[in-house]
């Protein structure tokens, strides 16, 4: 009664955690700033993303994960620490049971790190769910039935698409492409451009303010502040969502091509269901404007945004924790 539950979407982006009838109580960057002279964690979070691109050189703010998994283990291990830590609050006598959402295509080395950190970080025992059947159960998709569903979830550092049929994955893939690849594409195409360097957190306001995985009639335009390539001077200039558009191209193909994979392994009863339900789109990345027509003209099965995309992987992980039972199948089938 006593052992405290917690479920985390640890995220290349942002790192989410949920506690069994609280809620969704933390949302916060997968950023740690460490000193370099002591080696000492100094910020994590919020307070440590505001330091992204910022810190001089006695201070780097960096993030742990890459590509959805583990980068940087001692680092991982102190933010795990901080969020248990700020979720629990104070004084407590038993450590708590954590459930840990990953990609689907990580290596059994890759998963054993996630479970080590998040031991070393203070849990008694460490779950793991795969990312598609956290985000299913978490955009209220009856996965127990014996009816094909497929969920695409795009998040930070990969973009996760399975099919999924009585409470297990029946096919998947996994790409290592997300919203920071989507940055970066940005990030490229302007220097390219424009010859205007920009940071990261530029090219993610561009991407969330006119990005587009269509060409709009009605062009977003945005203005950005960077520094010029050739005279190495402050410069601002006005960019619009065609420029992101375009910038994105590889990018999305790559998920669009992945998408195809999986429904071309798909057995044929599961692929009907599939294309009376639609394919169903989690992770902040899914909120990219018109990603699911993108999806749904390329592959011509219907696609739709789940409502609170960004919250749903994070969701179904606190929803699997209350119900272990219900759902142990579902999640030690996943190992």
């Amino acid at each position: 009664m006593f052992i405290k539950r917690i479920g985390i979407d640890l995220g290349t982006t942002y790192t989410l955690v949920h506690l069994p009838k609280r809620g969704i109580i933390i949302n916060e960057p997968s950023v740690v700033a460490i000193s370099l002279i002591d080696k000492k964690i100094l910020a994590v979070g919020n307070e440590a993303k505001d330091m992204l691109g910022r810190t001089p050189d006695t201070i780097v703010a960096i993030k742990p994960l890459k590509d959805g998994v583990i980068a940087d283990y001692h680092t991982t291990e102190a933010m795990l620490r901080y969020f248990i830590n700020k979720a629990l609050g104070g004084m407590r006598l038993f450590r708590p049971e954590v459930m840990v959402a990953v990609p689907a295509g990580i290596t059994s080395t890759e998963r054993r790190a996630v479970i080590d950190a998040t031991i070393a970080a203070g849990a008694r025992a460490a779950y793991i769910i795969k990312e598609p059947i956290a985000a299913a159960i978490g955009a209220d998709i009856p996965i127990g039935s014996a009816s094909g569903h497929m969920i695409i979830d795009i998040g930070g550092g990969t973009a996760e698409m399975a099919v999924i049929s009585l409470g297990g994955v029946v096919t998947s893939t996994s790409v290592r492409i997300g919203g920071n690849k989507f940055d970066a594409a940005i990030q490229e195409f302007i220097r390219r451009k424009y010859n205007l360097a920009i940071g990261e957190r530029t090219a993610e306001e561009i991407k969330i303010n006119i990005g587009s995985a269509l060409y709009l009639e009605d062009k977003l335009t945005m203005e950005i502040r960077g520094r010029d390539m050739i005279t190495g001077l402050p410069r601002s200039i006005i960019v619009n969502s065609d420029d992101v558009t375009e910038a994105l191209q590889n990018e999305l193909e790559a998920i669009i091509n992945a998408a195809k994979r999986v429904l071309q392994d798909t057995p044929p009863e599961l692929a009907a269901d599939i294309m009376d339900k639609g394919m169903v789109l989690s992770g902040g990345s899914s909120l990219l404007r018109n990603i699911d027509q993108l999806l749904s003209r390329t592959t011509d099965v219907p696609a739709y945004v789940a409502d609170d995309a960004l919250l749903c992987v994070v969701k179904g992980t606190g929803i699997a924790l209350e119900n272990l039972d219900s759902y142990k199948r579902s999640i030690f089938a996943s190992k």
